[in-house]
C-alpha cells in the first residue's frame, strides 16, 4: 500500500465531510456536523502530521490516532444515516470510502510495527 494512496484517499475524504458539513448546517444540523467536522478532516491531519513524525513510535502514534478518528467518523456517519440526515445510499458511500482509509491504516501500522 502507497502511503501518498492514503494522503489523496484521506483527503478526498475530508473534502467529501467538508461537503457533508455544509449541507447538513444549511438544514440546521449542528451538533453531529460539528462533531463528524472534526473527526473526518482530523484523520487527514494525521496521516500528513506522521510523514514529518519525530521517529517511529511518533510515526505509528500518528497513525493510531487517524485510525480512532476514522473509527469515531464511522459512528458519526451511522449515526445521520439513522436520523435520516443521510440516505442509504450517501451513507455506503461515505462509510466505504471510511472504512477503505481503516483498512490502509491498520496495514500501515501493523508494517511500521513488524519494522521496529
Amino acid at each position: 500500500m502507497s502511503e501518498s494512496k492514503l494522503r489523496t484517499q484521506s483527503m478526498d475524504f475530508a473534502v467529501s465531510i467538508v461537503n457533508l458539513v455544509k449541507y447538513l448546517k444549511e438544514n440546521r444540523e449542528s451538533i453531529i456536523s460539528n462533531q463528524i467536522g472534526r473527526s473526518g478532516t482530523s484523520i487527514g491531519a494525521n496521516i500528513r502530521e506522521a510523514q514529518y513524525a519525530h521517529g517511529k513510535a511518533d510515526f505509528i502514534a500518528k497513525l493510531q490516532i487517524a485510525l480512532k478518528e476514522a473509527n469515531e467518523t464511522g459512528y458519526w456517519l451511522e449515526l445521520l444515516c439513522r436520523t435520516n440526515y443521510l440516505n442509504e445510499a450517501e451513507y455506503k458511500s461515505l462509510d466505504s470510502a471510511c472504512a477503505s482509509i481503516r483498512v490502509m491504516l491498520i496495514a500501515s501500522i501493523n508494517t511500521a510495527k513488524e519494522r521496529s
